[in-house]
C-alpha cells in the first residue's frame, strides 16, 4: 500500500482544541477510553471465532525513554479501510457527537466523559500511531499516523501478529502520565473489574554508561579481591492490574462471608470488616448488579464523603452519583453496576429520567428489605449492629418517605439499661404511667439524677445522643408513625415523679412564695420561676427544668448557626421532702444561707448544661466559703 495522507475532517481544527480545553482536568479517561477500546476488539475476536483457546489480553506499556505509552491487544485488528473507517469518519464522528452533548450542559458536565474514544489521546499526546493487523486471510499490516488528530499518514505497517497496537508519544505539558504510580493508579481505578485481562508493563529508562576509565578502576578492584559490581537489573514481569474478580456479578447464593469480606477490604482499604451488606442482582425491568457495604457509621457521620462506585458494564464510571444513587446510601460503601444506564448525558437528563428514578427506588427498597430481614429473623444480630447503623436509618428515614415506611417497625430505641425496644414496645410497657409518651436523655453522665427519678417508677429512658436525634424525634412526632407519640427529655418536667399533696396545699403554697422571694433575692433574678413540689426522691433537693420544644428550638438555633435566641425559660423545682430545702426556710437571714441557695441553684443547672467560665469561678469561692463557714 502506498503511503495515503489526508484530513480527517474539516471540522478537526475546531474540535480537537475545545475538547483539550475542557476535559483539562479530566485528561486521564484517555486511558480508560484506550483500554476500553481493546477490551472492545477482544470481544470481536471472541464473537468471530467463538471457543478460540487464545489467551486474550490487553498490555498497557509505559516507556519512559521514548516518552510513550501503548495500549496493546490481541483482538480483531483492523484492515487499511476498516482504519479509514473506524478512525477516520466513525471514531471522529464520535468525538463530534461527545462535543455536541458537551456544548448542551456546560454547568452540569457529562458523566463520566464518555464516548470521546480514540481522540481522547489527542488530549495528551503530540503524535498517535496505530500499528494493526487484521486477522482476515491475507491482510496486510497497516500504520496510521497522526500529530494533532487533524492531518493524517497511512502506510503498510510493520505488526506481524493479530490485534492493534496504539503508540501515544506524551506531549512536554503532560509528562506525569509517564510516571508509573499515576498510570498503576488510573488503571486500577477505570479498568479494574474489567472482564479482559489488563496487564502493566514498564519500560525504565537506562542508566547512563560509564566512561572506560571508570570501567577499568572498577575491574582492578575486582583483581583486588572486591565484590564485582552488581548486575544490571532485570525488567519486571508485567503487572496484572484486574486480578480482582468482579464479585458483585456472582450469583449471590455462591458467595461466601470471606469473600465479601476480603473484596470490601481490598476494594476500600478497609482493615475491618464491613457489618453486613446487601448484594443486589436483578435482570428484569432493569439490568443491575452491585453490593452495597454498611461500615460502622459514627454520630458525626454528616462530614463523611460516601464511597459508592458507579460501574457500567465492569468499566469504572464515577463515585457517588448522587443522581443515580439516593444521597442517603452515600454513607455506605459499595459498587453499582448497570450496563444500561445511560451516560453520555447530563446529570441534570439523569436527575429526571424515568429508568434512573425506578433503578434508584429499587435500590433503596432492597437496603431497606434487607434491614427488616435482618431484625425479624436475627434480633440479636441486629441489635448489635444498631449502635453502628442507626445514624444512616433514621437519616434515611428522613430523606425518604418510602424508606421509613419501610423500616418504621424495625426502628429500635436503647435504654439506659442497655435494652433495645421498638417504638411500639416501648409506648406498650410503659404506656400504664406515661401514656403515648417517649422519655430520654441526651446526656446519660449529666442527667443521671433525673433518669433515675424515671428509673425509680420503672419507666425506660432511651438515648438519643447522636447529632441527627433532635431532628429525629420531631420528624416522628410529626410523620405518621401510627403510635401518635411525643418525645419529652428527662428533664422537661417533674410531673413523673411528683407525689401527692395530701391536704397541704396552703402550706406549700406558703413555704413555696417564701423561697420564691429568698431565691429572687439571694440570685437577683426577678424572672426566675419556682415551684415547690413533693418529688418521690428526698435525697434530690432541686431539679432545673425547661419545656422540651422551646428547649429543642434553642438547641437545633446552635446547631445551624442562627443568631436568632429565645429567651431560654427554666423552671426551678424544688423538692419539700428534701432536708436541704426544710433547712433553707429555717435558716436564719445571712451569708450561709444565701450561699446556699446560690450553691442549690447552680448544682440544679449542671445537670442540664456545663456552667459557663465565670460561672464556674464562682461556684468554686462560694463552695470555699461554705466549707469554711461548716469549719467554725
Amino acid at each position: 500500500m502506498t503511503m495515503q495522507k489526508g484530513s480527517i475532517s474539516i471540522h478537526a481544527q475546531n474540535i480537537m482544541p475545545i475538547i483539550k480545553r475542557w476535559l483539562y482536568s479530566d485528561k486521564d479517561i484517555f486511558i480508560r477510553e484506550m483500554v476500553s477500546n481493546a477490551c472492545d476488539a477482544i470481544v470481536k475476536q471472541k464473537m468471530a471465532y467463538p471457543g478460540s483457546e487464545d489467551e486474550y489480553r490487553v498490555t498497557v506499556t509505559l516507556d519512559e525513554k521514548l516518552g510513550e505509552i501503548r495500549f496493546s491487544d490481541n483482538g480483531i485488528g483492523m484492515t487499511a479501510g476498516e482504519v479509514e473507517r473506524y478512525i477516520n469518519q466513525v471514531a471522529f464522528s464520535g468525538a463530534e457527537e461527545f462535543l455536541k452533548n458537551y456544548q448542551g450542559d456546560e454547568k452540569g458536565g457529562i458523566i463520566g466523559h464518555f464516548g470521546l474514544g480514540f481522540y481522547s489521546a489527542f488530549m495528551v499526546a503530540d503524535k498517535v500511531t496505530i500499528e494493526t493487523l487484521s486477522g482476515s486471510e491475507g491482510a496486510v499490516p497497516v500504520r496510521w499516523v497522526s500529530e494533532d488528530g487533524m492531518q493524517f499518514e497511512m502506510e503498510d505497517g510493520s505488526r506481524t501478529q493479530r490485534g492493534t497496537d496504539i503508540i501515544l508519544h506524551i506531549g512536554e505539558e503532560d509528562k506525569e502520565f509517564l510516571q508509573e504510580y499515576k498510570v498503576r493508579e488510573i488503571l486500577r481505578r477505570y479498568c479494574g473489574f474489567m472482564a479482559t485481562p489488563v496487564y502493566l508493563q514498564v519500560v525504565k529508562a537506562e542508566e547512563p554508561k560509564e566512561d572506560k576509565d571508570a570501567q577499568d578502576s572498577k575491574d582492578e578492584l575486582k583483581k583486588d579481591g572486591e565484590a564485582p559490581a552488581p548486575k544490571a537489573e532485570e525488567p519486571k514481569a508485567p503487572e496484572h492490574i484486574n486480578d480482582l474478580a468482579a464479585l458483585w456479578l456472582k450469583n449471590p447464593k455462591d458467595c461466601t462471608a470471606e469473600e465479601y469480606n476480603n473484596f470490601y477490604k481490598r476494594v476500600f482499604h478497609a482493615f475491618e470488616d464491613p457489618l453486613f451488606y446487601v448484594h443486589l442482582n436483578v435482570d428484569y425491568p432493569f439490568n443491575l448488579k452491585g453490593i452495597l457495604y454498611f461500615p460502622k457509621i459514627t454520630n458525626d457521620f454528616g462530614t463523611r464523603e460516601g464511597e459508592i462506585k458507579l460501574f457500567s458494564g465492569q468499566v469504572f464510571v464515577a463515585d457517588n452519583i448522587k443522581e443515580v444513587i439516593p444521597e442517603f446510601l452515600m454513607l455506605l460503601k459499595g459498587v453499582i453496576d448497570c450496563p444500561d444506564l445511560p451516560l453520555n448525558v447530563s446529570r441534570s437528563f439523569l436527575q429526571n429520567d424515568g429508568y434512573v428514578k425506578k433503578l434508584s427506588a429499587y435500590i433503596t427498597r432492597k437496603v431497606a428489605d434487607r434491614l427488616v430481614s435482618l431484625f425479624t429473623t436475627e434480633r440479636e444480630t441486629y441489635q448489635r449492629y444498631w449502635d453502628d447503623i442507626h445514624p444512616f436509618v433514621k437519616y434515611g428515614c428522613m430523606r425518604d418517605s418510602k424508606f421509613f415506611d419501610q423500616v418504621k417497625d424495625s426502628l429500635l430505641y436503647k435504654s439506659t439499661k442497655g435494652d433495645y425496644l421498638t417504638l411500639q414496645e416501648y409506648v406498650s410497657k410503659n404506656e400504664g404511667t406515661l401514656g403515648k409518651k417517649v422519655i430520654y436523655t441526651n446526656d446519660p453522665a449529666r442527667q443521671a439524677a433525673s433518669v433515675a427519678l424515671y428509673e425509680a417508677k420503672g419507666i425506660d429512658v432511651v438515648v438519643l445522643d447522636a447529632l441527627i436525634d433532635l431532628n429525629f424525634v420531631s420528624f416522628v412526632e410529626y410523620s405518621g408513625s401510627g403510635e401518635s407519640v411525643t418525645f419529652a427529655r428527662v428533664d422537661a418536667d417533674a410531673s413523673s415523679f411528683t407525689q401527692e399533696q395530701d391536704g397541704e396545699e396552703e402550706a406549700l403554697k406558703t413555704d413555696e412564695k417564701k423561697l420564691d422571694e429568698l431565691f429572687k433575692a439571694a440570685l437577683g433574678k426577678e424572672d426566675l420561676t419556682l415551684k415547690l413540689q413533693k418529688l418521690t426522691d428526698a435525697s434530690l433537693p432541686a431539679l432545673l427544668v425547661q419545656e422540651e420544644q422551646s428547649r429543642r428550638f434553642t438547641e437545633m438555633s446552635k446547631i445551624y448557626g442562627q443568631d436568632f435566641k429565645m429567651p431560654e425559660k427554666y423552671t426551678l423545682v424544688l423538692n419539700q421532702n428534701s432536708p436541704v430545702v426544710q433547712s433553707l426556710l429555717a435558716a436564719p437571714e445571712g451569708e450561709k444561707r444565701d450561699l446556699m441557695i446560690g450553691q442549690l441553684y447552680d448544682l440544679a443547672r449542671m445537670s442540664t448544661r456545663p456552667l459557663e467560665k465565670e460561672e464556674v469561678t464562682a461556684f468554686l469561692s462560694r463552695s470555699h466559703k461554705l466549707l469554711e463557714l461548716l469549719g467554725q
